[in-house]
């Protein structure tokens, strides 16, 4: 059991303050006030005067990252898993782009494969596949040669049961309607990307199943008046999450206000894209069989394409609250309730009794201190252990 104590809770939607949180056997037990929540007597209890909790951050877009790249070694998720709680992630999707398809099935086996015995880091919660299904006319950095049409045959066996759980295609593709019926049907979600679908066409894929826009204004034709296509109409249908990659180098700042005017904070997920030169110095890396070229602030292929980003999630919700004016609070959702419903997770994403004790433990600048998993530190361990008082059972 642990108590955390002198903290200034957000759920997110609502904040405690002073709160405290009781955590037991990696779930939280009770949270509240003071004066309505008391723990046994000789509780371990983390002091985090001057922090805010909240819940952990979920990725649903990410590459790779610490020099590893998902796409051409996807078993590498767990080593980048152990880093990614710096950022406050504490699960993600990772992410394989446009490649052979026997690559989904490799990725599928690493998956199969299961955790190392030791490993604690961000839980990988299954593969987004962003590819190959897309459009050839907005391809962006992934590969041509790779590139086809949905077939059923293609999809065969991508289910969540085996590590499939979100799936990037051009809806306006021949072929994509039977093939966005059945993944829905497997409980796969589905999202529309990388592609020139019409206004019409985009509309009638909502219609099919499809529930999230892929990095909305990437990858898509202009925002237009008279043609609102696949952008306008991720913006304006009530019922689609989209993801935004806020960087202020993939979406200026301005559509970035404007995306949060349309979509708020339950509409709008933020993501990073990030490749494997993420936590790494400027250079030359690969996503999946491209070169790409890196520096300070951004990623490129050689003929100057946008090919990812360095982006981690903490900058991304920072970017979100200086771009658009919003609060902490609203800014949280995007990266904690609004990433749960799109996979329809029933125990992250909020502070609240049963759920998983995955925090993010925050400086009043908004950098992440402390990021804990299961109630344990999977980031900030000795911060953690300063401002701990008594001894925490760690778990096996």
């Amino acid at each position: 059991m642990l108590l955390i104590d002198n903290a200034t809770l957000y759920t997110p939607t609502e904040c405690f303050h002073p709160g405290r949180l009781l955590i037991e056997d990696g779930r939280i037990l009770a949270l509240g006030t003071p004066e309505h929540l008391t723990a046994p007597a000789e509780t371990p209890t983390l002091d985090a005067h001057g922090l805010m909790v909240t819940p952990g951050w979920l990725e649903l877009q990410i590459n790779g990252g610490f020099g590893h790249d998902f796409t051409e070694a996807p078993a590498t998720i767990w080593e980048v898993a152990r880093h990614l709680p710096r950022y406050g992630v504490t699960a993600f999707l990772p992410t394989i782009v446009t490649s052979p398809l026997s690559q989904v099935e490799t990725a599928m086996e690493a998956w199969h494969s299961g955790r190392p015995a030791d490993f604690h880091g961000a839980e990988p919660l299954g593969w987004h596949v962003e590819g190959p299904f897309l459009n050839p006319g907005r391809k962006g950095a992934h590969n041509p040669a790779h590139l086809q049409l949905p077939s059923l045959g293609a999809v065969e066996g991508w289910q969540p049961a085996n590590g499939v759980r979100l799936v990037t295609l051009a809806p306006e593709l021949p072929g994509a309607d039977a093939v966005i019926h059945y993944l829905v049907s497997t409980g796969v979600r589905v999202s529309a990307g990388h592609s020139l679908a019409t206004y019409e066409q985009a509309l009638h894929a909502f219609d099919l199943g499809v529930t999230y826009g892929t990095h909305l204004f990437n990858a898509m034709p202009p925002l237009e008046h008279r043609a609102p296509g696949l952008a306008g109409a991720l913006l304006t249908h009530p019922d689609l999450t989209v993801g935004l990659i806020v960087d202020g180098i993939h979406v200026h700042p301005a559509m970035v206000a404007l995306a949060w005017r349309a979509k708020g904070p339950n509409r709008l997920n933020l993501v990073t894209d990030a490749i494997a030169a993420l936590g790494m110095p400027p250079g030359e890396y690969r996503l999946g069989d491209l070169e790409i070229r890196v520096d300070a602030t951004s990623v490129r292929l050689p003929d100057g394409t946008l090919a990812g980003s360095l982006l981690s999630l903490d900058a991304a919700v920072r970017n979100l609250m200086a771009f658009t004016g919003c609060t902490l609070p609203e800014a949280l959702c995007t990266v904690t309730t609004t990433p749960a419903a799109v996979l329809g997770l029933s125990d992250r994403g909020r502070l609240a009794p049963g759920y998983r004790a995955d925090l993010v433990l925050l400086s009043p600048q908004h950098e992440v201190v402390m990021t804990l998993i299961g109630g344990q530190p999977a980031f900030g361990a000795e911060a953690f252990e300063e401002r701990l008082h008594g001894r925490v059972e760690r778990s096996p």
